[in-house]
């Protein structure tokens, strides 16, 4: 019983996916990724990694590691195991995602959410931390909070029931339950369009753009909602209303928190929302900088395509984010699921994963500076700015 056991777990671990390619021969793929995506599964719990450090030297300080191995560590990887642009077959994508166990990762991420968010916010108020200890405990919880928009992005594709209920949990840990209505109705119907408020313009700051994209999704959100249910006949404030749902469960899950703890767990909660938020605006601002889609001559948009997205394939940023850096595949197929995206010739490319570019973007004139260059040197741009989507006041 336990050979046959540890059979179906080697077979689960390590399955391939047999293909008949053009040759008309037999084939195999093996995502040679496969294991390695967990590491999406446990980075949402670094809020813990911080406390575990603190109980075991008990340094205040160590409590920013997990914070800065992200936003330092990871890059640094990226740039020392580089790229892969590989691609799954075409002919294997089908059983690829039909396989289970990629569902369950981000099936099993979303209650890790809620562990991080409890544990450290547990923890801040009833150990005995400094004020700017607690200050970094909030923010790194909010960063954790920030990856949560990132599941429930993967899921909130999808049109199975069970996909979207995860994806309104998961959006519900940084109170951000508008986001998969403004995101798929609104940001993939605009993307790459100086109408779309997650669409950064060049010469835009990333400080600039938080100022628009923030309320400018919001109200986007409720406007979609509010007319998708009115077509239905049925109230904004039906139960049915979907950005409702997902704030019913944050207002249980904060709610319940402050009730516990009273008002530093407020205070706590608004940190990390806010955190989370940001780390929302920073992966939107550096996804379409600057790209525009050609208008036609009815004024209608061209189809969105894989050169209206800047990509990456650095290896360890995308093992932490369900491949959310191959975006460019993203947009122009967005049912496709993250373990089948595909990397494509001759589309906008980042210097570093989405870590280094947060890091970039937050000192705008270093972002201008590395990224502009890059975006007048396209393909489809060729220097010509009419090609760009660009801000009333340019840097």
């Amino acid at each position: 019983m336990i050979n046959q056991a540890m059979g179906r777990l080697q077979q689960v671990l390590f399955r391939s996916y047999p293909f008949v390619a053009e040759s008309g021969q037999v084939e195999t793929y093996t995502d040679k990724k496969r294991l390695w995506w967990l590491a999406s599964v446990v980075y949402p719990l670094f809020p813990l990694y911080a406390i575990a450090l603190y109980e075991v030297t008990g340094m205040e300080w160590t409590l920013i590691i997990p914070m800065a191995l992200s936003y330092f560590g990871v890059p640094l990887l990226d740039y020392l195991l580089g790229e892969d642009p590989s691609n799954p077959p075409e002919e294997a994508v089908s059983e690829l995602e039909d396989d289970l166990y990629y569902r369950l990762l981000t099936w099993i991420t979303v209650p890790l959410h809620y562990v991080a968010l409890i544990g450290a916010l547990v923890f801040a108020m009833v150990a005995d931390l400094s004020p700017l200890g607690w200050l970094i405990l909030a923010m790194t919880a909010g960063l954790a909070g920030g990856v949560a928009v990132n599941t429930a992005h993967e899921m909130g594709h999808k049109r199975a029931a069970i996909d979207q209920w995860l994806a309104k949990f998961a959006l519900a840990v940084p109170f951000y339950g508008h986001f998969s209505v403004e995101h798929n109705f609104g940001h993939h119907k605009h993307v790459a369009t100086p109408e779309d408020p997650a669409s950064a313009r060049m010469g835009e700051s990333i400080y600039r753009f938080a100022l628009r994209e923030m309320p400018g999704g919001l109200i986007r959100a409720w406007g979609i909602e509010k007319n998708r249910l009115a077509r239905r006949g049925r109230s904004f404030w039906s139960p049915h209303n979907e950005i409702l749902q997902s704030y019913a469960i944050s207002l249980v899950l904060q709610g319940g928190l402050v009730a516990l703890f009273g008002w530093p767990a407020l205070l706590f909660l608004v940190i990390h929302n806010l955190m989370a938020w940001f780390q929302l605006t920073s992966a939107n601002y550096i996804e379409h900088y600057g790209l525009l889609r050609a208008k036609r001559a009815d004024g209608s948009y061209e189809r969105c395509q894989p050169h209206h997205s800047w990509n990456s394939n650095h290896v360890c940023s995308n093992l932490l984010l369900f491949h959310l850096e191959r975006h460019s595949d993203h947009h122009a197929n967005p049912q496709r699921r993250y373990q089948s995206l595909r990397d494509f010739e001759d589309v906008p490319r980042l210097p570093s994963g989405y870590f280094g570019m947060y890091l970039l973007a937050y000192v705008p004139p270093l972002w201008f500076r590395v990224m502009d260059k890059r975006l007048m040197a396209l393909p489809h741009v060729q220097g010509d700015l009419s090609r760009v989507n660009r801000g009333p006041e340019p840097h």
